[in-house]
Parts: C-alpha cells; sequence; structure tokens
C-alpha cells in the first residue's frame, strides 16, 4: 500500500474527521498536512494492510491531540484557559449543527461511518439494513450537509466534487 492510494481512498472522509474536531478550516489543514506526512514516513510500519483506516485515523487522532496540547500551552501563556479554548473551538463553524439537524437515520449513519470510524458493513450490520441502505443513506446525508454548507457557509464542489472553499457567515465567523 502507498501513500498515494490512501490519501486518495481516505482524504475526504480523514479531512472532515478533523475538521469536525478542530472546528477550523486552517488547523485541519494543518493536522492533514502532518498526518499525510506521519502516514508516508511511517507506511512501512503498517503490518496489516486491512487496518490501514484505523491506523491512519489513530494519527490523525494524535496529531489532533498534540495540536490540542500546543493550543493549550499558547493559549496559557496568553492567559485564557484550555476549557475556554476548547469551547472557541467547538463554536467556531456550523459542522456540529449540519450534523446535528439531519434526520436521526442519516446522522446515525453519518456518525457510525464518519465519526467513530465503523466500516460500512459493519454499520448495516449494527443497523439491521443492508449495506446499499447504508450507502444510500449517506448518499442522502452528504448531499443535505453539501447543500447546507453552501447556502450557510459558501462553500462549492471543485473539478474534482470535493466541498472547497472558506467559511462565510455570521455562525461561523466565531
Amino acid at each position: 500500500m502507498e501513500t498515494e492510494a490512501i490519501y486518495s481512498t481516505l482524504n475526504e472522509e480523514l479531512y472532515f474527521f478533523i475538521l469536525k474536531k478542530v472546528k477550523r478550516k486552517s488547523s485541519a489543514n494543518d493536522i492533514f498536512q502532518n498526518t499525510f506526512l506521519k502516514i508516508h514516513d511511517n507506511l512501512p510500519s503498517l503490518k496489516n494492510k486491512d487496518k490501514a483506516k484505523s491506523w491512519v485515523f489513530q494519527i490523525a487522532r494524535n496529531e489532533i491531540i498534540n495540536y490540542i496540547k500546543k493550543e493549550s500551552v499558547y493559549a496559557e501563556q496568553k492567559g485564557l484557559i484550555p476549557e475556554e479554548l476548547l469551547s472557541k473551538h467547538q463554536e467556531v463553524c456550523c459542522f456540529d449543527r449540519f450534523i446535528n439537524e439531519l434526520p436521526k437515520i442519516y446522522k446515525e449513519t453519518i456518525e457510525l461511518v464518519y465519526i467513530e470510524g465503523k466500516k460500512q458493513k459493519e454499520v448495516a450490520t449494527t443497523l439491521n439494513i443492508s449495506l446499499e441502505n447504508v450507502k444510500a443513506r449517506i448518499r442522502r446525508a452528504k448531499l443535505i450537509l453539501a447543500k447546507r454548507f453552501n447556502a450557510c457557509c459558501k462553500y462549492k464542489y471543485n473539478e474534482k466534487g470535493q466541498l472547497v472553499g472558506e467559511a462565510n457567515c455570521s455562525a461561523c465567523e466565531g
């Protein structure tokens, strides 16, 4: 398995996972880049290629923790306490609100697949629905989320079909 294969398979899912945790696009970009540098550097140590996705997401979690610790030190130097820093990160973007506003069947599926990192087959078993139904729910949820991001935050699709842009709404300007 190569870094490029991991990137092409997981880049969008990983980016939104990171963005959900840190709530700031510039920080998410930095963490995303650091994550892929570590993936590239440590790829030879990946023993079981079937566990690549969980390995990648664990690296991302570690990078997020490193980022928050670094921000906490900076915040303490500026006189902010870490709780203030975390609440600042949690209220910067509409992402959580959009996820929470999804109809229950879509929200549940999105959270299991993208937040908890479960495989779609696993989710189908957990929810006692077909794999095709899981895929349809994910597709529909993504359409709803994309519409909301586009309407509220002025995000757009690029030529590769990926959501790109800058936050441009009063809720995101936090």
